[in-house]
């Protein structure tokens, strides 16, 4: 099993990031915002990072990483399926989806 696979099995909610990332960090406060206690992975951070980075590229739709013309961070995923970047989780939680997403994976309270 690869690392991502691994990582997003361990977690309802994983994001993930790189630490000098303004939408990264905006990902990670709305989800807090929402009551979600995602696992945050900083690629940067992470000795296995690139690798990483290059797989999630590979799922985001063969995108080239940082400085390629598809951003690979933020990444989320819930219930350990790949929900997307940025303009997918706005897009989300604008259409109210994201929080009956989290709701069904259990990473919110059902009230």
């Amino acid at each position: 099993m690869d690392r991502v696979a691994r990582l997003v099995s361990e977690r309802t909610v994983v994001v993930f990031t790189v630490s000098n990332c303004s939408w990264c960090n905006v990902v990670t406060s709305l989800l807090d915002s929402l009551g979600v206690h995602a696992a945050v992975h900083d690629l940067d951070r992470d000795p296995r990072g690139r690798e990483m980075e290059r797989e999630l590229a590979r799922r985001l739709g063969g995108g080239a990483g940082r400085g390629g013309s598809t951003p690979t961070v933020p990444a989320v995923f819930v219930g350990g399926d790949l929900v997307g970047g940025i303009n997918r989780v706005l897009a989300l939680h604008l259409s109210d989806e994201l929080v009956r997403m989290l709701r069904n994976a259990g990473a919110i309270c059902p009230c």
